[in-house]
């Protein structure tokens, strides 16, 4: 059977690995970290995943949290008055199938056990171009799904996939116990500030229970990309409560009696969303190929880093499988990049346009949501396959004739 070596165990590298273990295949995984150094480690992402991303899990056996996650049962919308107190905008929908968040210093370990059970070779090291060279020559494919040092700068960015070539946002995370719970139904509670950014607050399951994971996505240079005096988890919390408390007052009132998770229950950052060419040259002239945010970064305003990793590691599964015998050459690299990314321009092109100051028909779209509960449906299962946005999210013509066939109905 064919030997694959995968650089990063993240949700795409380990999703993909433990598949074609169960497959027969011989997998290695090299990392920087073993599971007992993700699991003390800084919190790593917000990862809130919908159902068909959860399905590619379910598929391999390795949901092994669904009767302890708390789920995420719908999205809700809020715009504040710009004109005083209150809300200008304000809906809620359920979704057809439950979310869930799992912290990745919960998954990351119990997937590497797993990875270990099933008798994958894991490696811990920090692969440099040496070893990926040592690898090309004894596997059979290479596949990079870790951005980090030099490897990361091996994929050139493709520019015509990648229309920011600077961070569009200030992003931060805290996780927290003790938010009050959301009426009626849990949901990723998403709240635009035009001008200012989005908060977005969720349930999820971390190292001590569940809890609610909080993201912060400022515009750069305004009121909430204020991160870098916060130096101390306290002053992190803190920060957090101050940016609810001026702009999203009804989120600040769950938060009475929160407190952070852990000390590590936080994070602080900023990069370019960015698309990569999927084949990489080492300097031998050996092919390897990039797998999840390693060539596709998206920013975390849509939620949808994780569900990108785990749909791009199912489609790889699925190219593998099918190539059989056959080597792994360029082409078939290029090809099967390309069949993941038939489905993940979509995504791309959504997230890079909630970036943007909203144009007035989405404005309209998102407002029409409040008295047509069809429409915040779709909008709220869109999260789960942002195909269904198009044309009718992107195009005023198109949302016209979208909103007037709703009202008519």
């Amino acid at each position: 059977m064919k030997r694959i070596t995968i650089v990063g165990g993240g949700q795409s590298g380990l999703q993909l690995a433990i598949g074609l273990l169960q497959k027969g295949y011989d997998v290695k995984i090299i990392q920087d970290r073993t599971g007992d150094q993700i699991a003390a480690g800084r919190v790593l992402s917000s990862q809130c995943q919908f159902d068909a991303a959860l399905d590619h899990e379910r598929a391999l056996g390795i949901n092994f949290w669904e009767d302890t996650c708390p789920p995420v049962e719908g999205i809700s919308f809020t715009v504040p008055n710009p004109e005083g107190p209150g809300k200008a905008v304000e809906w809620a929908a359920k979704l057809d199938a439950k979310g869930q968040s799992i912290d990745q210093r919960v998954k990351m370990p119990r997937w590497l056990e797993e990875f270990s059970r099933l008798g994958g070779d894991l490696v811990i090291a920090t692969a440099d171009i040496a070893m990926l060279e040592h690898e090309a020559k004894s596997a059979d494919l290479v596949l990079v799904a870790s951005g980090k040092g030099e490897i990361g700068k091996l994929f050139e960015r493709d520019a015509e996939r990648s229309p920011f070539d600077a961070p569009q946002r200030a992003l931060a995370l805290t996780y927290v116990h003790g938010m009050a719970p959301r009426e009626n139904f849990s949901a990723v509670n998403f709240n635009l500030i035009p001008g200012v950014g989005e908060y977005f607050v969720f349930p999820a399951l971390t190292k001590s229970g569940p809890c609610e994971i909080m993201v912060f996505e400022g515009v750069p240079g305004g009121p909430m990309d204020c991160w870098k005096d916060a130096t101390t988890p306290a002053a992190h919390l803190e920060t957090s409560l101050n940016i609810l408390k001026t702009f999203t007052p009804w989120e600040y009132d769950r938060c009475k009696n929160v407190e952070l998770t852990d000390d590590n229950g936080i994070l602080a950052g900023r990069f370019p969303p960015t698309v990569r060419k999927p084949v990489a040259t080492l300097p031998s002239g050996a092919k390897v190929l990039g797998l999840g945010d390693a060539v596709c970064l998206n920013d975390p305003i849509t939620g949808q880093g994780a569900n990108n990793a785990a749909k791009a590691a199912a489609v790889y599964f699925d190219a593998i499988l099918a190539q059989g015998d056959k080597p792994f050459d360029e082409a078939w690299m290029s090809a099967t990049f390309e069949r993941f990314w038939d489905y993940a321009q979509w995504v791309v092109r959504w997230t890079n346009m909630m970036l943007l100051p909203p144009p007035p028909f989405v404005l309209n779209i998102m407002g029409s949501a409040q008295v047509l509960p069809g429409l915040a449906h779709r909008i709220a299962n869109g999260f789960d396959d942002p195909r269904d946005f198009f044309p009718w999210f992107a195009d005023p013509a198109a949302a016209e004739d979208y909103l007037t066939s709703l009202q008519a109905a």
